[in-house]
């Protein structure tokens, strides 16, 4: 049988289930024509194939529609001159690849209510950007007029900063040289952002909507829509995968920050601790994926010669690193500008103890096989640049390498993160962590996190130094009520409804019927409606950002 023939008969059957559904709601909605309408806007979460993200946004607005919300999905037909997912690494000028985007959008939007968007260059602002530095477009700001008020209002859109996540996720690497390509790319960011900026605002002056729902809003797309609608007074909610598999976290705050609520009485009882330690023993043994990407195929315990090199030392301290691009380190970068130079700062430590043996982990997602996604500004580059290799009291353990974290974590004095998740299981495994970046974890007491670089630098000093570190008994206790609040109740299953795809990260549809998207039969739309009807009634105004949340017995 051609091996192309499974993948391409599962897209016919995938494709076939999309069609036959977008028909099934279509016949069975029933607007409330009282409502304002929810928009939905995700350009930047797929091209052809349904990655998770994407199914997110088209079974959240099935299941609205079905309960008697009206939905508007805002959807791209050649709107940006080049888009996030559609950069090409090689030559960045190359168009993006429109026809088939466009193509996946007609079927997954089929029986929907659609408005499209196009691209408008503005020649005066595209002047003007072609002038700039590198530096001086990231701090460029221009005017931008809100008119849905009787009189309007002129404020500043910062195109520069808006885009800086999506060039850097675009073209794998934190630091962009300052060279005619990477200012070519960003002012083609800059100049879609401020296309859409304007077509959004139009948009919001014809529906007034009464809410905004948006994949990520970190894509300087969605980054852009986001802004605009904060600027109009109406109520945001974003979306990324949540950390069960085939999950969902959904937000009024920044979703790729994951802002957790957890009641102060809120403990766990017996059956629930040992639910998390059934899935924490799955993560110890590989047993886990995260946005559909399984990144142990295998799990290697330690070498007999690496056992012999750590007994020529007093203790080790592994060092987990964090892919540079990825979009949480927007909120990660507190202490430091970015991870290396966190790194640099911590490599004098390791040259001032050679008692110490460091464990250096490169992040399994840099050099993910078999994807594009391979990072372009790499721990293995840092390490081979700065000659870390050579330290005698260094291991480094690359991306596509399976040696168990675990045991490193077993095995040491102390462990040092940027903002990996490895952090909150060390807690967990009741070892000291020192954290260089904020983590979704540390808005909670679980981990030791400085408050300026000097402080951190004080802080390894003296773990490097003491016989034994003490750590507050409450990390452990607010790190296992943290996990399970992320898993259990702020991660929305939606595996009742997909399932992976052959490619990775990408999803398929179940077979399911129209009805079993009903909040009546679902517990996850039916969280999801009762927190959209909220936004649209004005309720849950609070300053702090609202994430919805599951009740137990779900």
């Amino acid at each position: 049988m051609n091996r192309n023939f499974q993948p391409r008969l599962e897209g016919w059957i995938n494709r076939h289930r999309i069609s036959s559904l977008a028909k099934q709601v279509k016949s069975h909605e029933h607007p409330n024509q009282d409502l304002n309408p929810v928009i939905f806007f995700n350009v930047s979460s797929r091209i052809h194939n349904l990655s998770q993200n994407s199914a997110f946004s088209l079974l959240t607005g099935w299941g609205l529609r079905l309960a008697g919300i009206p939905v508007v999905n805002i959807v791209c037909s050649s709107g940006m001159s080049h888009c996030v997912l559609g950069v090409n690494r090689d030559d960045y000028s190359s168009p993006p690849p429109c026809e088939s985007c466009i193509s996946q959008s007609k079927r997954l939007f089929a029986e929907s209510q659609v408005d499209w968007f196009e691209y408008q260059e503005n020649e005066g602002l595209s002047f003007i950007l072609s002038k700039l530095s590198l530096e001086e477009l990231f701090d460029f700001h221009t005017i931008f007029n809100i008119a849905r008020s009787e009189s309007a209002q002129e404020t500043k859109i910062p195109l520069g900063s808006m885009v800086v996540p999506s060039a850097r996720w675009a073209l794998r690497q934190h630091n962009l040289p300052d060279v005619n390509d990477t200012r070519y790319l960003v002012r083609s960011f800059m100049l879609s952002a401020y296309s859409l900026a304007n077509s959004f605002a139009e948009l919001i002056e014809k529906y007034q909507p009464g809410a905004v729902i948006v994949f990520n809003g970190i894509m300087y797309p969605e980054a852009t829509v986001r802004w605009v609608a904060q600027r109009y007074g109406i109520p945001t909610i974003t979306h990324e995968v949540g950390f069960r598999s085939l999950s969902a976290f959904f937000t009024t705050g920044e979703a790729t920050a994951y802002p957790i609520h957890i009641p102060h009485d809120f403990e766990l009882t017996p059956a629930q601790n040992r639910k998390l330690d059934s899935y924490i023993q799955d993560r110890i043994k590989g047993e886990f994926t995260m946005a559909g990407i399984r990144f142990w195929p295998e799990m290697q315990s330690l070498s007999r010669d690496t056992r012999e090199k750590i007994q020529q030392f007093k203790q080790i301290v592994p060092i987990f690193t964090n892919v540079v691009y990825d979009t949480s380190q927007v909120h990660a970068n507190w202490l430091f500008p970015h991870m290396f130079a966190w790194l640099d700062t911590l490599i004098k430590k390791v040259k001032a103890h050679p008692e110490t043996l460091f464990f250096i982990r490169a992040h399994p997602d840099e050099m993910r096989p078999g994807t594009a996604k391979q990072s372009r500004e790499s721990v293995r580059d840092w390490v081979f640049r700065n000659g870390v290799d050579r330290l005698s009291n260094v291991i480094f353990i690359d991306s596509i390498e399976y040696v168990s974290s675990y045991e490193l974590i077993q095995l040491a004095k102390f462990v040092l993160v940027y903002n990996s998740s490895i952090g909150l299981e060390a807690t967990l495994m009741g070892k000291p962590v020192l954290c260089g970046g904020k983590a979704r974890y540390t808005q909670y007491p679980t981990v030791f996190l400085p408050n300026s670089r000097e402080e951190f630098q004080s802080i390894v000093e003296k773990f490097l130094l003491e016989n034994e570190i003490h750590v507050p008994p409450e990390f452990q206790e607010n790190a296992r009520r943290f996990l399970y609040y992320q898993l259990y109740r702020t991660s929305l299953p939606f595996n009742e409804y997909l399932q992976p795809g052959k490619r990775l990260g990408f999803v398929h549809l179940k077979p399911f019927n129209w009805n079993e998207l009903s909040p009546e039969n679902s517990e996850t739309i039916k969280i999801i409606v009762d927190e959209v009807t909220s936004q649209l009634n004005n309720r849950n105004k609070a300053d702090r950002a609202h994430t919805f949340t599951m009740n137990e017995h779900a």
